[in-house]
């Protein structure tokens, strides 16, 4: 998630006012988008991070294991074989920032598109970074120490080309979700929004992927990203299905991305079965979880908007980008203190655990998200300041 992760206050997901509709043949091209807010987006972002946290609590092995005391093999003998599929809730992110991002970027000029990504991304992540660095280094909470220098380097999110320890587990995907926003902003913000540079930059980003992936260069595997474009492809393609549902070039982009992202999906998370894997994930779960996570979104690209707010999934809009920031390492030392300090099951222990996660995002929000993310947007697009033509007297 990403980003995918939305606040329900975020301008991102509400409608942009469309440019009018054009005479002849260009008047489909910009048609206007359904008006109301996609609610059951937040939602399904929701969803798609308590996915991630059951794969990162429960569904893996390695460093999680000691906060159980023991494979969570062993502590959930059915269930985790089904936290194994949860991550791919990132994929299903990738998809709803596909979408979003599109929508963000519709009729807006390059400077406030990513002002208004600045303003949603950096705020909760600076302070998540602080606070995991901070637990971080407390004996209790029996977490490597994350050197200062690379903590500090954390905070620009440019951590893994330049090789730093990363402190939080889940950043990788935002350097994902910045590649996405640059290429986006580049291609298709900066020269002017329309469907028609829409469908050429999913052509063109699809068929790119294609051939690095053949090509196998590092360079271009980073700006082009085979393994996860054809997901926000397939998200950008469904909100031009949610402008026009007859928009058959558009349902193209949505099933070529559908295909081919099933397809990247089983080569990087499938497996043989053997008796020393964790949890075996078989290539048609996996295919039917990047299918589900589609079809989420083409519901919600088909429904009719909502005008009025629906509280629990303004709630959920709110609480899931600071939960998805701190759920895995702030996870552990809860999951730990909550069944090898108290004693409480498994089953009640992991609730526990993620609720009081859940507590901490509703807390990210109020005070770090809702205070500084519309502060930093105004900030960044407000003039610069112009010296008196003479100097000061």
């Amino acid at each position: 998630m990403t980003e995918t992760a939305v606040t329900s206050t975020e301008p991102e997901t509400d409608p942009v006012p469309p440019p009018a509709p054009r005479a002849g043949s260009a008047a489909r091209e910009d048609a206007a988008a359904p008006p109301g807010r996609l609610w059951a987006l937040d939602g399904l972002r929701l969803v798609a991070a308590l996915m991630v946290a059951a794969y990162h609590l429960g569904g893996r092995g390695g460093e999680v294991s000691r906060a159980w005391g023991a494979s969570p093999a062993q502590r959930f003998p059915v269930l985790h074989t089904y936290f194994a599929y949860g991550c791919l809730g990132v994929q299903v992110f990738f998809v709803i920032s596909g979408f979003v991002i599109c929508m963000s970027g519709w009729g807006r000029g390059p400077r406030a598109f990513l002002a208004s990504r600045a303003g949603r991304l950096l705020p909760a992540y600076w302070a998540a970074v602080v606070l995991v660095t901070a637990v971080s280094a407390l004996p209790v909470a029996a977490l490597r120490t994350i050197p200062p220098s690379d903590a500090l380097v954390n905070l620009t999110m440019l951590q893994q080309p330049l090789g730093a320890d990363r402190v939080l587990g889940v950043c990788w995907t935002l350097w994902a979700e910045v590649r996405f926003y640059v290429l986006f902003a580049l291609l298709v913000v900066a020269p002017g929004v329309t469907r028609r540079r829409v469908l050429v930059f999913c052509a063109g980003w699809t068929l790119a992927a294609a051939v690095a992936r053949g090509v196998r260069e590092p360079l271009l595997d980073a700006v082009l990203m085979p393994g996860y474009a054809p997901f926000f492809v397939g998200g950008v393609g469904l909100y031009l299905v949610h402008r026009d549902r007859r928009d058959v070039p558009a349902w193209g982009v949505v099933a070529a991305s559908w295909l081919i992202g099933q397809h990247q999906a089983v080569a990087a998370l499938w497996r043989p079965a053997h008796a020393g894997a964790f949890s075996h994930r078989t290539a048609a779960g996996i295919v039917l979880v990047v299918t589900l996570g589609f079809a989420a979104v083409a519901a919600v690209a088909l429904a009719r908007p909502r005008r009025a707010a629906v509280p629990w999934l303004t709630a959920a809009g709110a609480l899931t980008y600071p939960f998805y920031l701190v759920h895995e390492h702030l996870g552990w030392p809860l999951v730990r203190a909550l069944h090898g300090g108290l004693g409480l099951p498994p089953a009640p222990a992991l609730a526990l655990a993620v609720a009081a996660l859940l507590v901490l995002a509703w807390l990210l929000h109020r005070t770090v998200e809702r205070p500084l993310g519309p502060r930093l947007r105004r900030a960044l697009l407000a003039p610069p300041a112009h010296r008196s033509e003479h100097g000061r007297g």
